[in-house]
């Protein structure tokens, strides 16, 4: 699979445009929301929506290609990062400096504003804990890429599928 950038990009713009009055939405957050995203995509669809790959590490998710994309859109001054305070700890915060003009199909939008909902309220340490406990993650070796694959794992409480019937 190669790593689709421009999806991976206008995912990330389009994260930040419908949370930017979230105060806990930073770095942690992020990077939680846009793994959802992918292995329940991965899950309905059997493919990854952004392409990008998943690393455990011992603070979490960790996308492969998150700080270069990221840095990448602070030098094109679309993006810009700020360490702000947030209860006892410090957040890394990103802001949009651009009007987002993302377009997803019907299935991918459904999905990406499910997963936004879902997660969007959740503090870097709340989102954790679920995520350690999500089947792909908890299988995955720490320091290796997370398996998609492991999706079909999950049980109700985790499982795209069985939240998209409930609807």
């Amino acid at each position: 699979m190669n790593f689709d950038k421009d999806t991976y990009i206008k995912l990330i713009i389009y994260i930040l445009s419908k949370c930017y009055n979230k105060p806990n939405l930073g770095k942690t957050v992020l990077c939680n929301i846009l793994y959802f995203i992918d292995f329940n995509y991965y899950e309905l669809y059997g493919t990854l929506l952004t392409k990008e790959t998943y690393i455990k590490s011992k603070k979490g998710i960790k996308p492969k290609h998150f700080l270069e994309v990221t840095q990448d859109l602070i030098s094109k001054k679309q993006l810009f990062l700020r360490k702000e305070p947030y209860y006892n700890r410090t957040i890394h915060r990103y802001y949009l400096t651009i009007i987002p003009q993302a377009k997803f199909d019907k299935k991918e939008q459904e999905l990406i504003d499910s997963c936004i909902n879902r997660f969007s309220n959740h503090n870097a340490t709340s989102i954790g804990k679920y995520t350690r406990k999500d089947p792909p993650f908890n299988i995955a070796t720490l320091g290796e890429k997370i398996d998609c694959r492991y999706v079909f794992s999950r049980n109700s409480i985790y499982s795209a599928m069985k939240i998209k019937s409930n609807k």
